[in-house]
């Protein structure tokens, strides 16, 4: 049976999905075929006809790399609302659970050279339900990944409490991964973690430099946080992605807001209410000036309220210009603080960020330390 690696972080939101995409785009260069399971999944969408209910993460690997295996395989237990209180009432099975786990494993390993499994959050996640990721690990015998955020002292200290749930069940380390280091600071912790790591005989096997576009939302994104559909402007919907940091919400006069538009390098998100004609035009009058000037506007107005429609006249000059706009019900400080505080995730409709995601993530990991440990 071919090896098997469990990709687990340190907490939420530390990139532990993108780890796991560069880590099969490199292992696919070095073996036939490549396999995939995320053995516990909690945000999950609905395949097929027969509405099998599937880990998002899932069907991003298995579409965007065409993996061998079936969905079920791939993602044998998914925990929807109300599951837990389930599992404590006695209404689920704790073996079942296990056995459907290693036996969808057991089908994947079987058709493939070598199994990257992904878990949930930090290695003690699912400790309710008696499926926390080092506890599943153990289980397959796989070998764990432990992903966290660079720096020095707090990284340490996240991996440190991850790495005491790990030797709890007997699950062997193979490396660790830093993420989101600062640009700069790379060769500085590369030095330093490489001593540290030393301490517990476990190889840092990469220390990826922060890319900040892979954490801008897109105007899909957008979609989402807002539950709705872009107004006008579907040639932009995938890209480009916009910094958060930089959103601009226009509650002053036109002439203010025209200055600070023309003051803007980046595709700018523009957020105002939808009773604000004046900056929509503006808005519009920007777009049309920079084209004729034979250059790209990518920007994008979100427009906020509950009640008030886009005037006619002005919803059908923006579509001809085909400049993105889309409608947010709520306040427009409430609809700032929901783009600024969203974390985007990798899904499998963004082709633009998958590829950057894998062509700068790859680079940095090393397989060779990881293959022949």
């Amino acid at each position: 049976m071919g090896r098997a690696l469990f990709v687990a972080a340190t907490r939420q939101h530390v990139g532990k999905t993108t780890v796991s995409i560069a880590l099969i785009n490199g292992l696919k260069k070095r073996f036939e075929n490549v396999g995939f399971v995320k053995p516990v999944g909690q945000q999950h969408e609905v395949v097929g006809s027969a509405g099998l209910r599937v880990d998002k993460d899932v069907t991003l690997m298995k579409e965007f790399f065409g993996l061998k295996g079936n969905y079920e395989d791939m993602s044998p237990v998914v925990v929807p609302r109300g599951y837990t209180r389930d599992y404590i009432d006695g209404k689920i099975c704790e073996q079942g659970q296990l056995d459907s786990i290693h036996r969808s494993f057991e089908n994947i390993q079987r058709q493939n050279d070598i199994v990257v499994l992904e878990g949930t959050g930090h290695t003690g996640v699912g400790s309710v339900i008696n499926l926390n990721n080092a506890q599943v690990a153990k289980t397959l015998n796989a070998e764990m990944i432990l992903v966290a955020n660079g720096g020095l002292g707090s990284a340490f200290d996240e991996l440190e409490l991850n790495r005491c749930m790990c030797k709890e069940y007997g699950v062997k380390i193979s490396g660790v991964i830093l993420n989101k280091v600062v640009p700069d600071k790379v060769e500085m912790v590369q030095e330093y973690f490489t001593k540290l790591l030393k301490r517990w005989d476990i190889p840092l096997l990469g220390v990826v430099p922060d890319e900040p576009y892979l954490g801008r939302p897109s105007l899909m994104d957008l979609e989402k946080i807002f539950k709705t559909k872009l107004l006008a402007g579907e040639r932009c919907r995938k890209r480009p992605h916009y910094n958060t940091k930089d959103t601009l919400m226009v509650a002053t006069g036109l002439k203010l807001f025209v200055d600070k538009l023309g003051a803007l390098r980046e595709a700018p998100l523009i957020v105002t209410h939808v009773t604000r004609n004046d900056i929509i035009l503006g808005f519009l009058a920007h777009a049309q000036r920079l084209q004729q000037e034979g250059h790209d506007f990518n920007g994008a107005l979100v427009l906020t309220g509950r009640q008030d429609p886009v005037i006619a006249y002005i919803m059908e000059m923006l579509s001809a210009q085909d400049l993105p706009v889309l409608l947010s019900k709520e306040s427009t400080f409430n609809t700032m603080d929901m783009i600024r505080s969203y974390t985007p995730k990798l899904h499998k409709d963004d082709q633009v960020r998958l590829e950057l995601a894998v062509s700068h993530y790859e680079p940095y990991i090393d397989f060779d330390t990881l293959l022949h440990r």
